[in-house]
């Protein structure tokens, strides 16, 4: 084989943790290239951008996990991690270049799915779901360091020598893979003829949404991750520099947030979830959640102080329970053979929003004229900051994030959706999907990843 050793679940932690590492860095610099590169509506393309990059990202991923199956893992993790870091460097080179790549390479940006299928290759299925737990946490201690570590440096260094140091990163990971990363597909699991053996319907993206509504209890599921996912994507894509341009947090408050919240949010997704899935059952978790994702949603919608939002980052983290809860709701009560389809459901529903949600974010931001014309300065410790709006009004006086507001009501649809679905007996009609059970079964790693997504803090960024 080439690489270092016997494949294992440790060649994937690594790849992961560099390639998100380098983006964490890039969390402040980010920030200022946003704003100076669109001072008139910020939110707006911010929304665009990441939408047009989620939409892309949700079109592409089945069809890359179909070839990764006959061309193997290893090329293609070499392809996601090389487009999904393509654009590092260009944020100094050229804004405009580095936002258009960014947007483009959406086609590629789904390393997370090529990386449990390489798990889903060398573990048993008992030990599977520890694995993936794995490289999930180690996604999220990539992202509690790394914006940290990014702010100082931009603070004392500048922000070019933050680039420079990311795009080292991820060259190192490019080399990683290409030296030390061994291909965990054996050449015997591979079809014998080329191109033939790829399954089209498998590599179709809406083939799982036509089949939500066969079934009414995998069809409330679907209706209730739709509803609560939409504003987490666009919250995932606009939070930051909602917090670091209308708050008035700084950029090292800014780190030091994804920081706590992240830490949270693992801390809950563990202990707590455990705790409650034991108490309170599985339902009234994800009940649970859900109410706490309105509180959190609405808290940010009218919060005007920084204290808020420290408030409202620790609900936060208690709201990231609802997506484990419903992913162990379906694997523990769906029919062993349908597993993928379910799962592969509720992963083209999430991917689905993880286009809508940006898009939507930045829209509702610019109907309600939350714009910026200059860049806050906040970086003074002790100064006051105050939120700092284009066409300041009374509405936006009282609401200062309008998008965070209809998220929050979108999510009450989702808890009274969530009402109707029954805690146990939950199985899709056998026979409905049996012509589908072949590709369910071979590709359940990427359903799987997909579930296993939803275990990741605050800063989740599907693209990258």
């Amino acid at each position: 084989r080439q690489g270092i050793g016997e494949p294992s679940v440790y060649h994937a932690v690594v790849v992961i943790f560099l390639e998100f590492f380098a983006w964490g860095l890039l969390t402040t610099p980010m920030l200022t290239v946003l704003h100076q590169t669109f001072p008139q509506h910020t939110f707006l393309m911010n929304g665009l951008i990441h939408g047009v990059k989620g939409l892309l990202s949700f079109l592409s991923a089945p069809l890359i996990g179909a070839l990764s199956d006959v061309w193997g893992r290893k090329s293609f993790l070499l392809l996601t991690v090389f487009f999904t870091c393509a654009p590092i460097p260009l944020m100094k080179i050229s804004p405009w270049w580095y936002f258009a790549v960014i947007s483009m390479s959406g086609v590629f940006a789904v390393t997370f799915s090529v990386i449990f299928a390489y798990v889903a290759d060398i573990t048993q299925e008992h030990e599977r779901s520890t694995a993936y737990g794995l490289v999930s946490a180690t996604f999220a201690a990539s992202l509690v360091t790394s914006p940290a570590i990014g702010a100082y440096l931009s603070q004392a260094y500048g922000d070019t020598l933050v680039v420079v140091l990311a795009s080292g990163v991820a060259l190192l990971d490019i080399g990683f893979i290409l030296l030390a990363v061994p291909e965990s597909l054996p050449e015997e699991m591979r079809p014998v003829s080329w191109g033939a053996p790829i399954s089209w319907e498998q590599a179709d993206p809406f083939a799982s949404l036509r089949k939500v509504g066969q079934d009414s209890t995998v069809l409330l599921i679907c209706i209730t991750v739709f509803l609560s996912y939409l504003p987490e994507a666009g919250q995932y894509s606009s939070f930051f520099l909602y917090l670091r341009q209308v708050i008035g947090f700084s950029s090292e408050t800014v780190a030091a947030f994804i920081g706590v919240v992240g830490i949270l949010s693992i801390l809950a997704q563990t202990v707590v979830l455990g705790i409650l899935m034991r108490s309170i059952g599985n339902k009234n978790t994800i009940l649970l959640g859900l109410g706490f994702q309105i509180l959190q949603l609405a808290w940010y919608g009218f919060g005007s102080q920084p204290w808020m939002m420290w408030a409202a980052g620790a609900v936060a983290a208690m709201s990231s329970i609802t997506f484990p809860a419903i992913s162990a709701m379906v694997s523990r009560n769906a029919d062993p053979d349908q597993q993928g389809v379910v799962q592969g459901m509720i992963t083209g529903i999430r991917g689905l929003c993880n286009g809508l949600g940006p898009a939507l974010y930045g829209f509702v931001f610019y109907l309600f004229h939350v714009e910026l014309n200059e860049m806050a300065e906040v970086e003074t410790l002790g100064k006051a900051s105050k939120p700092n709006m284009a066409n300041p009004t009374d509405e936006s006086s009282i609401i200062p994030g309008p998008p965070f507001l209809f998220g929050a009501c979108s999510v009450l649809l989702s808890l009274l959706v969530a009402l109707f679905i029954p805690e146990h007996n939950l199985a899709l009609r056998s026979g409905s999907h049996k012509k589908h059970s072949n590709g369910a079964q071979t590709h359940t790693h990427s359903p799987q990843a997909g579930g296993l997504d939803g275990k990741e803090p605050l800063l989740e960024d599907s693209s990258v």
